[in-house]
């Protein structure tokens, strides 16, 4: 009897295994699951560039079947991970420099998804709409401006009552591309700032000033705090019913920031490798703290393990967000990418590969 119920056992056994393998086309457990997980894209980085990725990934997901996973972490924290090759992308909205792609473990392609403002919100009583000059933004974040009341606030801002206030300034505790951006405006409009303190994702700043993590911490900071100032994504500011200045730009006009006066510093030449500051640019209408925002990869796919469907599947969504995915740029008051943008992203796309041979064909 002991002998017949074992029996019966294994040849259960053997016809589960069979129907099993003739319900999944012959595809083993774990092909199934690498199946699965080819589906599964994972990226990290830019909370500056977060609103509109997660619209994209989200509308994406509706016409394809891939998940995509997005970490609003900052740019720093995003280029970290895909050099250790823990993210299938990283977003930063500072490019990498020579010298970041000299410490990459191999070669790395960035290209940009599309363009945002960095604004200097505030929060003072009445919250009037401020007009601010190169100079006095340098002055009041290097701390050489510090009474809201001071002459050379008060200057460009005629009829407006200016409270007798100290200023806090808030900024990003973070490594950020938008402390890039910023930090490379104030460079451009500022010798001062640039020997002393000068362009990064990450810098050392002034003594007297807050720090928030995140383009959410700075914008929360701003709220809660009477008399501060900050720099942070336009589409945040928006979104929590803030106010921002207008900034003199490099042509001496007042420009209040937009997806119009955004789009107006890219309508120029873009470099194959895509790294371009159009901060600070010559426009005559070009609001001055206007910045791409870009993904990086690998160049070449085929690396820890990764399957050419994943690879497929990455550079696909990655195709489809500087196409069809623009239409959720302006909703979201980012600007889509010009022509030439465009052109320049497509070449760096049409360079990756796997085993040696190009993903898209």
């Amino acid at each position: 009897m002991k002998n017949s119920i074992l029996k019966n056992i294994a040849l259960a056994g053997i016809l589960a295994v069979g129907l099993s393998s003739c319900g999944s086309g012959g595809n083993s457990p774990d092909q199934n699951a690498n199946s699965d997980a080819d589906k599964q894209i994972l990226g990290a980085g830019s909370t500056f560039g977060f609103p509109i990725y997660s619209k994209m990934f989200s509308d994406y997901g509706k016409t394809s079947s891939i998940q995509t996973n997005y970490q609003s972490i900052g740019s720093g924290g995003g280029i970290k991970q895909l050099m250790n090759k823990t993210v299938d992308f990283g977003a930063s909205d500072a490019f990498l420099s020579d010298d970041d792609m000299s410490k990459a473990p191999a070669a790395i392609v960035q290209f940009p998804t599309c363009l945002g403002a960095v604004v200097l919100s505030y929060n003072l009583p009445g919250n009037p709409e401020l007009k601010l000059t190169p100079e006095v933004v340098a002055g009041i974040f290097m701390r050489t401006i510090t009474k809201w009341n001071d002459p050379k606030i008060a200057a460009e801002n005629a009829g407006v009552s200016l409270p007798d206030m100290d200023i806090t300034v808030a900024h990003r505790s973070d490594g950020s591309g938008t402390t890039y951006i910023f930090t490379d405006y104030l460079s451009k409009i500022s010798d001062d700032w640039k020997s002393k303190i000068g362009t990064g994702k990450s810098v050392n700043w002034p003594d007297g000033e807050l720090g928030g993590k995140g383009n959410e911490g700075v914008s929360g900071m701003i709220k809660q705090t009477p008399g501060t100032i900050g720099y942070i994504e336009l589409t945040y500011a928006l979104q929590n019913s803030m106010v921002f200045a207008d900034v003199k730009n490099a042509a001496g006009n007042f420009i209040k920031p937009s997806i119009q006066s955004t789009s107006l510093c890219a309508n120029g030449d873009i470099p194959a490798d895509t790294r371009i500051s159009i901060v600070n640019a010559s426009v005559p209408d070009g609001y001055p703290i206007s910045s791409f925002t870009w993904i990086m990869i690998y160049k070449e796919q085929n690396y820890n393990n990764r399957s050419k469907d994943k690879a497929t599947n990455l550079v696909k969504e990655l195709w489809w967000m500087i196409h069809e995915g623009q239409a959720d740029a302006t909703p979201l008051n980012y600007a889509p990418l010009p022509p030439k943008a465009i052109a320049a992203a497509e070449a760096v796309l049409k360079s990756v590969t796997y085993g040696g041979q190009p993903v898209m064909q």
